[in-house]
């Protein structure tokens, strides 16, 4: 049997993260949005390390699916940690927003 290559969707592992151009932020809810995002992805960070030493393989370990849906993991975790109140970074992100635009 011939092997047949089929086209693959591609697979986002990563959100995009949020842009460095605040000049579009026009309301305050816009501001908690870009604030809340940016805790994610900094906790994304900040998880990424502790999974990295982490076997794939053994008798219940998922090789390389798991190597492969370890990052999509470790944003669920992200975002539910920021949305469970975060770490306090969007507070002070938001405050500094804010203060940027004139929305204070």
């Amino acid at each position: 049997m011939s092997d047949i290559a089929l086209p693959m969707p591609p697979v986002e592992t990563r959100r995009a993260g949020p842009s460095t151009d605040i000049s579009g932020i026009k309301t305050r809810e816009q501001a908690e949005a870009v604030a809340q995002q940016f805790e994610r992805m900094f906790i994304s960070e900040m998880l990424r390390p502790m999974f990295e030493g982490i076997e794939t393989d053994g008798e219940f370990g998922g090789g390389n699916a798991e190597a492969t849906f370890r990052p999509m993991l470790i944003d669920q975790y992200s975002d539910a940690i920021a949305k469970g109140g975060g770490i306090g970074i969007a507070d002070s992100v938001l405050k500094e927003i804010l203060r940027m635009q004139g929305l204070e």
